[in-house]
């Protein structure tokens, strides 16, 4: 199987400008284009900074082919309801091209600008697991009663259901034992960035060596949760952890071989920028996604 390529583009720009790149993904052949999904993030906190459902709702409109994803959504200032609620509206602008990408999320802003103090990584994980079950009934019986410790829904309606059956697919970034149970019971695609903390970035050889040994404990778990571990997806965010190597088509070339060697089904890089971070020369890579 030939790997599928992805973008993840900032939601930095307005969208008389966003718009031209976003079709231009579409046009250079990529599989999937991402956006992530914060309150605020690292330096742009005080800069443009747009919401990702909005962004991928007009994304939908602008393009065919290309499907339209978050990477990552997460609790921290979500709840199911309304969001699902959101998914299905989108998947239905979008005929069926929509991914949620889904995590526990961190503790940046996200996990305090509501008012609230971050929780902990334990109770993040809890809330994670409750999160993605609750969000998986949303999104696939069109009414909803749940009563759990952290979220509850009470006769949720979400006709008229997903374009996408029996709803859209999940890609849940996973990296401990924990959320990766949650990415071998509920999700589509297993999202890895690698082993966070590690001083990066790697370059393919070392970090195919770092996802061989994620991938083995996805694959246990998912024995253990009687999952056949070849039906599931596995995702690759190449960023401040593990190198593009959008340096050079052959650079590339020997990236994209290197995972696809171990298992990895889609590679996603961020859409250069003129400066740090994801600072990236555009037209060579155009050229790499033409070869």
């Amino acid at each position: 199987m030939t790997m599928r390529l992805g973008v993840l583009i900032l939601p930095e720009f307005g969208w008389q400008t966003a718009q031209s790149v976003w079709r231009r993904a579409e046009e250079l052949g990529v599989e999937h284009a991402w956006t992530y999904d914060h309150l605020a993030w690292r330096s742009f906190r005080d800069s443009a900074w747009f919401a990702s459902i909005p962004t991928l709702t007009a994304a939908a409109i602008a393009t065919e082919r290309l499907r339209v994803d978050t990477l990552v959504a997460s609790p921290n200032f979500r709840h199911p309801v309304p969001f699902a609620k959101e998914l299905v509206t989108l998947d239905d602008i979008s005929g069926g091209r929509l991914t949620l990408g889904i995590g526990s999320g961190g503790e940046g802003w996200d996990a305090t600008m509501l008012g609230q103090t971050a929780w902990s990584p334990r109770e993040r994980g809890e809330r994670f697991a409750e999160f993605v079950d609750l969000l998986d009934r949303l999104l696939r019986e069109p009414a909803t009663s749940y009563r759990g410790r952290f979220y509850s829904a009470d006769e949720a309606r979400t006709y008229p259901g997903c374009v996408q059956r029996p709803r859209v697919p999940f890609a849940v970034a996973a990296a401990g034992p924990q959320s990766m149970r949650v990415a071998a019971t509920y999700a589509d695609t297993w999202v890895t960035i690698g082993e966070r903390g590690s001083e990066g970035p790697l370059d393919a050889q070392e970090g195919a060596k770092m996802i061989h040994e994620q991938l083995a404990q996805l694959d246990e778990l998912c024995t253990q949760t009687g999952r056949d571990p070849a039906s599931l997806q596995r995702l690759l965010l190449t960023g401040p952890v593990l190198d593009p190597g959008l340096g050079s088509v052959e650079e590339f070339r020997d990236t994209v071989g290197r995972y696809s060697e171990i298992g990895i089904t889609d590679l996603v890089v961020h859409w250069p920028r003129a400066d740090e971070p994801y600072a990236a020369n555009l037209a060579t890579f155009e050229q790499i996604l033409a070869a």
